[in-house]
């Protein structure tokens, strides 16, 4: 692949397992997002490097898994001709290792991307045995790359690890650990960052809603309660209404009673007798 094109242009045997496809696909992936705004870095995933000193294509000829070159114009190119591009190597190979090519990678290719292009960082992966090695060019010779913590392998020339995430891939990740993510990573990121913030808005909705519908329940309760005691109230008063009435009505008994009464015993002594002997 050249960057975007998916024509197979090498000289090497096809990808031995779906595995091993997928797993360039996946760096190529990876790549092209990360550097979508750089246009001074070319990779390319199995397309032939020719590096002839007489220009010649049918000798002296690699076909890298992938490879990256720094400070070459990002275009497409069905190969890699070293003495068309000014005489530069790529500065950063990964190959996939299999059964058929693994003693090639770390013998042959190994000593010419050290003696002959002067790769400056060189990795191995094996998709399916998950074996990982890399290496780093100090003064003409390759030097092991150790891992961190996490078992990342740093590349100084990309300026990011190289590490197996969750057993499964290789992937990328930055100079602090974090996982460098595909476009469609990215996106499905934002997208549930985006749901989130829905979902966020949607809870602060509904929590505003029912504070609102609490107030309201609220206001209702004391009303009700402001009613109540009104009632209470407005009966207490009717109640010393009714008792003032009574009372009231008792004493203009009790009074006709007395005028009566004192009506009687005038009438008595009129007829000469006594009210108190009656």
């Amino acid at each position: 692949w050249d960057n975007g094109h998916d024509e197979w242009l090498s000289d090497e045997p096809e990808l031995e397992s779906d595995l091993h496809r997928d797993q360039i696909d996946l760096l190529l992936r990876l790549m092209r997002w990360y550097w979508r705004h750089r246009d001074d870095i070319y990779f390319s995933g199995n397309t032939t490097v020719y590096f002839d000193p007489d220009q010649r294509t049918n000798r002296n000829f690699r076909g890298p898994d992938l490879y990256v070159v720094f400070g070459a114009a990002k275009r497409n190119r069905n190969s890699w001709m070293v003495w068309k591009e000014g005489n530069k190597y790529p500065d950063v190979v990964i190959e996939l290792l299999s059964d058929s090519t693994a003693k090639t990678d770390r013998t042959t290719k190994k000593v010419l991307y050290q003696n002959e292009w002067h790769v400056q960082n060189y990795f191995w992966f094996h998709p399916e045995t998950k074996e990982f090695q890399g290496f780093t060019l100090v003064q003409g010779q390759y030097q092991i790359i150790q891992p961190n913590n996490q078992g990342h392998l740093w590349s100084d020339q990309m300026g990011v690890y190289l590490g197996i995430h969750s057993g499964e891939m290789l992937r990328l990740f930055t100079d602090t650990g974090v996982l460098i993510p595909t476009e469609a990573e990215e996106a499905r990121s934002r997208q549930e960052i985006v749901q989130q913030q829905m979902e966020q808005e949607r809870s602060q909705k509904e929590r505003a809603q029912q504070r609102e519908q609490i107030a309201q329940q609220q206001i209702v309760e004391e009303r009700s309660l402001k009613e109540a005691a009104q009632q209470r109230e407005q009966i207490a008063q009717q109640q010393i209404v009714e008792e003032r009435s009574q009372k009231e009505r008792a004493q203009a008994i009790a009074e006709q009673e007395r005028q009566r009464a004192e009506q009687l015993a005038a009438r008595l002594r009129k007829m000469g007798l006594d009210p108190d002997d009656i």
